[in-house]
This record gives C-alpha cells, structure tokens and sequence, in this order.
C-alpha cells in the first residue's frame, strides 16, 4: 500500500466485527456458493481500491478458497434476497459477517470498499431496464445499471436522466441513489430525493420492501424510500429503481465565461438568474489554478483569455431561437457591466462536449498533479471561495496547489489541495481546520459524496446531537447486527 493510500482499517478498530475466521466459518463461500462470482483474479483487489485508488480496503483471507467465491454478483432482487436471506443470510446474520454493497465503486470516501473481511456484493449484473413509460416518462430499472447507459437509453427516446456526473461511464444508478450524489443538473432538476420515486431494497435480514412505486403523488404513510436515499448502503442494499425523468431538450447551448474576480463571478450568476429564468440548467465554475491544472496535464487549452475566474453556464430550452436570444442579451449586459472579460458560446453538440470537459476533466487533471486531498463541502454561497484564500495564506509552501471549483448554483465547493507526496504535517494542518471553518459557516461537510468511512468521524461538525442519536437509533432497528456496510457513514457509538 502506497503513501497517501489510506488503510481504512488503521482509522477503524474491529471491535466484535470483522475478524479474520476459523473453523467453520472459513468454509462460508464454500457453503455459500457463488455461480455469478467473478472468474478473473484481479477482480477482488479491484473491488476492494476505491476510485483514484485513494482507498484501499483488505478484504481479507476468507476469500482466497476460489477466487470465483470472493464477490458475489446476484443477477436481480431475487438473486440478492438469496444471497442476503434464507440459509446465506441466515448464516451472515447468525454469526455476524459483515456485508459490502458495491456498484460502480466510483465514490471518493471509501464507502463502496471493504475494510475488514466483509463480502463484497456487487450489484454488476443487475443491469436490466424493467420498464419506461413514454408519456411520463418515468424510469424503472434495476441497481446496476451504469449512469451513461441509462441516458443513452432515455435519450433515444427523447427524454434525458435527471442527474448526470463525471463518472457516469461507470457509476450505478443504485450507487447515485444509495449516496444521493448531486452532480451537474442539481440546479435545473433538483436532488434524488425529488426525482426518485421509488425503490426495492433488500433488509439486513432478507427482507425485500418493496416500495417501487411510479406515482408522483402517495401521501399514505412514511415515505420510507427516503430512508435510503443516501444511507450508503448501511440500512438496505437497494436493488431497483423508480425514477421520474424530464424531457429531452431540442435547444443546448453553453457560454465559458472568464470573471475578474470572485465578487464579479457572484454578480454573474445573481444576473445569470434573472436573466436565463427557466432555461438555465447549470452554473460551474472554477479558478485559474484549475485551468493551466487541465491544460498542463490534459492539454486542453482555454477558449478564453486567462482569467483569474472562469464559469460555464448551460441553458437548455425547446425553442432554439428564444433560448438564443435570451443567451444573447445576457453576454451582452454581464461584458457592458464588466462582470465578463472574455466569453465564447457553443450551440453545436461537438463545442459543447469541449467546453464541458474543461470542467468535467478537473479531476483528473488533479490526480495526474501529485497526492490529492479532496473535500466536497456545502457553504453560503456568497463564502464560497473564501475557504481556498485562507487555505493558501495558511498551508504556503507546504501545498503544491489549493484549488477550487464546483456547483455555484447550489453552494457546492469541491476544494482540492495537491502536493508531491503524502504529508502528515499537510493533513495535520488541514484537518480538523476544514471542517471546523465549515461548521463555523453552518455548511455541510460533505456536499455530494457522502462520508464513507473517511468522513463518518466528522458528521457531528453538521448534525446536532440528537439527529446523531436518531440516526443510530434507525440504523439499529433496520440492521441489528450491523452486518449492511459496516464501519461507514455513521461513528462509533461512544
């Protein structure tokens, strides 16, 4: 394990859980066996190394009997209610092995890794689309199924997926829901809490509730899918998928847009909101520091002159010539204001795609920049920016590069500190000062990430107490022996 590769389990002790077995209980994947297992060796180290390899959790011995037998890939709800109940969840359950939802394993916090010995259950072959409905245009489909495919599914039929992100070539809609991931149309569409409307999850116990409605309204009871709706897996493994998507857009156009300063990028957007109304669908920005990051490592090249600001702005609309014309009176005032230096505007599919990959690219231009630490963080977006100025007057040479980006339109900062190798003194200086300046914003510490394992032991810089109490309490009657996901999202009782 390499430096700056972090070892989920040096941060966690075992506790009653998560210990190497013996006897009969090393011959668990040989009683339970596993048709659907992963045939290629290479498949368990994989599964077990968080995205960016970040985070590498030790799935342990108990797999090493066949490496078919180490990741178990049910083929629907069925296959994972006997995977999780009768005789396999009964074992599980009775001698408290622990289990590891997977799907995409795209998330940044080690929430889809194992830490100790857990099984780790991937949801890879629930891959199918169970229905669509053309006039409303809602959307079942198993977990599985991988983020871009399903656009490209709805997309051919004329309505688009209400949430899109960097990693939709791999990540699983069951995931995206399972963290409540944000992305690049929160602005337009909202959160999956408003755009879900319903799922299948199976219980700790194998239990399936099935709560896989497609109406829009049911005032009958507890919503419970919004139990799950980012739990990470650690109250249900969610198996399917109800979800409404909006129609697809006849007109897309995109502005990249540089600003001198951040007071200016703030006025742009307030501008932005007046002026666009109901056809804008999103509001990125970022610095300087991020651009020549994707241009010395991407070789991408800015379209516009450098600035110390840039904002890419999308509307999307179903009159071609309206949206146009808005667009045009907005450039036109925000350049006459000085609020824009510089700008260019993409109406064909080909400049758009450019332009979205100056912002989409930023994290992997960051990861080819040395050790990366990466907070996702939610503040008042008027303080948005003003974490990365104090960062850098407080880290100096210590960091390679503070940068930030994000969702502007919804006060999301993805704040990223970059240096030549992993530093304990950097990480010394950055944490707990991060969390404890967020808090003292009455922000979030974590914006559309979730918190994993990496950032379960901080959740208490944004809920109070008794929402902490709450939210043990619900994980200890939907999952008594805590075999879902252990060690993540929620801390140690005390």
């Amino acid at each position: 394990m390499g430096p700056g590769v972090q070892d989920p389990r040096a941060r966690q002790p075992s506790g009653g859980r998560g210990h190497q077995p013996s006897g009969p209980q090393r011959r668990l994947l040989l009683v339970l066996p596993c048709p659907r297992g992963d045939a290629d060796p290479g498949a368990l180290p994989r599964a077990a190394a968080a995205l960016l390899r970040g985070v590498r959790g030790r799935p342990g011995r108990l797999r090493t009997h066949h490496p078919r037998q180490g990741r178990h890939r049910p083929g629907g709800a069925g296959g994972v209610q006997r995977g999780l109940a009768e005789n396999r969840a009964r074992y599980c359950h009775e001698r408290n092995l622990a289990v590891n939802p997977q799907g995409g394993n795209t998330g940044m916090v080690g929430g889809s890794v194992p830490v100790f010995d857990e099984i780790i259950l991937s949801t890879a072959l629930m891959n199918q689309v169970i229905s669509f409905h053309g006039v409303s245009g809602i959307l079942v489909c198993q977990a599985g199924c991988i983020l871009e495919e399903l656009s490209r599914y709805v997309e051919e039929r004329d309505f688009i997926m209400p949430l899109d992100l960097g990693a939709k070539g791999s990540c699983h809609i069951g995931g995206n829901v399972a963290t409540n991931a944000g992305g690049l149309r929160f602005l337009r569409y909202g959160s999956l809490h408003g755009t879900v409307l319903g799922l299948e999850v199976v219980l700790a116990d194998g239990t399936v509730l099935n709560c896989l409605t497609s109406l829009r309204k049911d005032n009958t009871g507890y919503d419970l899918k919004q139990l799950f709706i980012g739990s990470e897996g650690t109250l249900g493994v969610i198996t399917a998928v109800s979800i409404l998507c909006p129609p697809k857009p006849r007109a897309v156009n995109v502005a990249f847009l540089g600003c001198p300063g951040f007071a200016e990028v703030l006025q742009t957007f307030s501008t932005c909101k007046g002026m666009l109304g109901e056809i804008l669908s999103a509001f990125e920005f970022m610095d300087a520091e991020c651009m020549q990051l994707v241009g010395h490592h991407l070789g991408l090249v800015s379209p516009v002159q450098e600035s110390p600001f840039y904002v890419l702005i999308e509307t999307s609309g179903s009159r071609a010539g309206h949206d146009a014309e808005k667009l045009s009176s907005f450039l036109e005032h925000v350049l006459d204001f000085g609020l824009v230096t510089d700008g260019t505007l993409a109406t064909d599919q080909r400049r758009v795609k450019m332009l979205w990959a100056l912002r989409e690219r930023i994290t992997e231009a960051l990861s080819r920049d040395g050790c990366v630490y990466k907070y996702d963080i939610s503040l008042p977006v008027e303080r948005l920016y003003d974490l990365v100025s104090d960062l850098r007057a407080r880290l100096g040479p210590q960091a390679k590069h503070v940068v930030g980006y994000g969702h502007l339109g919804d006060g999301n900062l993805h704040l990223n500190v970059t240096a030549e190798a992993f530093s304990a003194s950097l990480l010394g200086a950055l944490e707990p000062y991060v969390y404890e300046w967020t808090a003292g914003q009455q922000g979030s510490v974590s914006a559309e990430h979730g918190l994993g394992f990496k950032k379960k032991d901080v959740l208490s810089y944004s809920k109070p107490p008794a929402a902490l109490q709450l939210m043990q309490q619900l994980k200890a009657l939907l999952d008594p022996k805590g075999i879902l996901n252990p060690y993540k999202t929620l801390p140690a009782r005390a």
